[in-house]
This record gives C-alpha cells, sequence and structure tokens, in this order.
C-alpha cells in the first residue's frame, strides 16, 4: 500500500508545519500527532449525523441541494449497486468540490462496505486512519477513529493475516481515543514489529506512538531504524528532528532539520524550518 511509504504531500507538510511551528512554538507536551492522550481526555460521543450536519454548515445553498440531491437519489431497482454509486459520487463530492476530506474518506468507506472487497476496505480504512492522524479535533479523532476500526475489523475478516490492516486496526486504539486501554493497539503493533522490525508502518506508528507518551528515546529508536531501511523517508526524518528538539539535544535536531529541507520544496514549510534551526544555533 503506497500510504505506508509514508511520502507526506505538500499539503501534509504544510499542515506539519502549521500545527507544530505556529502552535506555541515548541511544547515539549505536544506529540509529534495530533492524536491526544486517551487517559487524559473525555471525548464527546458524537453520531454521525451530528457530524454530517456539522459539516454542512456554511455550505453554500447550491451545495446543500447537490448533496440533498445524491442523498435522496436511490428509490427504486438495483438498490444496492444504486447506493455503491452514490456513495462513490458523494466522496468525490465532499473530497473534490468541497474539500472536506474527513467526510470524504467517510462515504468512500460505506462503499467500501457494500462493495465487501479487502482492498476497497483496507484502502478506505487508511483513509479515514490518516485523516484521524491529522485531526486536532477530539470528537472527530474520534469518530474517524470509529469508522476506520470499522473497516479493518471487515477487512480482517476477509484476510486475516494481513499485517497492514493488524496496524491500522492498533493505530486505532493507540490514537484514536476509542477505549480505555490503548495498550491493546500497541502490543498487537509490537507482535508485528519484533515478527518483522523491516515493517516500516509498524516501526513507524510505534515511534509516533513513542512520542505521544513521552517516551522519546524510544521513539528516536523507531525512527532511526525506519531511516536506516528507508533514508528519504521525510516524516521519519521531520519526526525524529522534533524528538530530539523536545529533548534539547540542538546539534541532532538541527541535524535532522537540515536533512528534511533536502526532500521539502513547499515554500512555506521551508521557511518555518529554516527559522527553528536558526532559533537552535
Amino acid at each position: 500500500m503506497k500510504k505506508q511509504q509514508w511520502i507526506l504531500t505538500a499539503a501534509a507538510i504544510v499542515l506539519f508545519c502549521g500545527l507544530y511551528f505556529f502552535g506555541s512554538t515548541i511544547n515539549s507536551k505536544k506529540p509529534v500527532i495530533s492524536a491526544a492522550s486517551t487517559s487524559e481526555q473525555a471525548v464527546p460521543n458524537v453520531s454521525t449525523q451530528d457530524i454530517l450536519t456539522k459539516s454542512k454548515e456554511g455550505l453554500n445553498p447550491a451545495q446543500l441541494q447537490k448533496l440533498t440531491q445524491l442523498e435522496n437519489s436511490v428509490v427504486r431497482g438495483d438498490v444496492h449497486n444504486q447506493q455503491m454509486h452514490v456513495y462513490h459520487q458523494l466522496a468525490s463530492y465532499w473530497m473534490d468540490t468541497l474539500h472536506n476530506e474527513e467526510i470524504g474518506a467517510y462515504y468512500t468507506g460505506e462503499a467500501a462496505k457494500l462493495e465487501n472487497s479487502e482492498k476497497n476496505l483496507t484502502f478506505a480504512a487508511h483513509l479515514l486512519l490518516d485523516n484521524m492522524l491529522a485531526t486536532g479535533d477530539a470528537a472527530m479523532q474520534h469518530w474517524l477513529a470509529t469508522q476506520a476500526k470499522e473497516l479493518f475489523e471487515i477487512a480482517l475478516k476477509l484476510n486475516p493475516q494481513n499485517d497492514s490492516s493488524k496496524i491500522g486496526l492498533g493505530a486505532c486504539y493507540m490514537f484514536g481515543n476509542i477505549s480505555e486501554n490503548p495498550m491493546q493497539g500497541i502490543l498487537a503493533i509490537k507482535e508485528i514489529a519484533d515478527k518483522n522490525p523491516n515493517n516500516i508502518y509498524a516501526q513507524m506508528m510505534l515511534g509516533l506512538g513513542g512520542v505521544q507518551s513521552g517516551q522519546y528515546d524510544k521513539a528516536a529508536e523507531r525512527f532511526l531504524h525506519v531511516l536506516k531501511l528507508q533514508p528519504n523517508n521525510i516524516e521519519a526524518i521531520l519526526n525524529l528532528a522534533q524528538v530530539y528538539d523536545r529533548e534539547n539535544d540542538k546539534t541532532n535536531a538541527i541535524k535532522w532539520y537540515q536533512e528534511a529541507l533536502k526532500y521539502i520544496q513547499v515554500p512555506e514549510a521551508r521557511t518555518e524550518i529554516e527559522a527553528r534551526i536558526k532559533s537552535l544555533q
């Protein structure tokens, strides 16, 4: 799965720098990802209808009319295939026209359930998971994790041996605030990493888990291992730089921020990283 290569898009790099550098400068308590601690936060339990209703706020009448038309377009005949087609249309409209990836990912998942294809289920589940890791809204995070968890579980019924789905499911527990025991997610991913230390996806998730729990030394070990396997993995580089930054290891933080600049072409991102390097010198 290409997403497991952890190559950030330009938009993701801008988001990364915006969340980190524009937050409150460097906060040693702030995780690299936006996942909140399950044990520390009470997450509002919002329904899918609540999420959809809130997401429609601010849309213009033409956009609302288009959505209503799509939502009510299944009437008779081959309802199953019609519904799949409508879900794909809704996913495309939310993503491409309304630029709301979270809701687009949700409808991609709804279509995948009807298709019952492992490939489509895992694609949709990872799409939801990616958005869950990127959002800073606790309620949205919980909802996305819940949606992704359901899809991973269905996919694993079709193929119980898929390590990628096991890791994704574990990540939902680790970062999604869907369980009072996130260790069940960590242990599932660690089992895969122990079995196959070269599984980059597992190593990255465990690294992010180390950051979330404040175990920066262990997180650094995971990211360094990823970079031995994949030296140009920009997400591992950026996370490693931030880990050293939080540990006040200025020499290594500068080293890895400078390494990141070799791969980042987005002007806004480069400016923020260069400013951070200067502040550390």
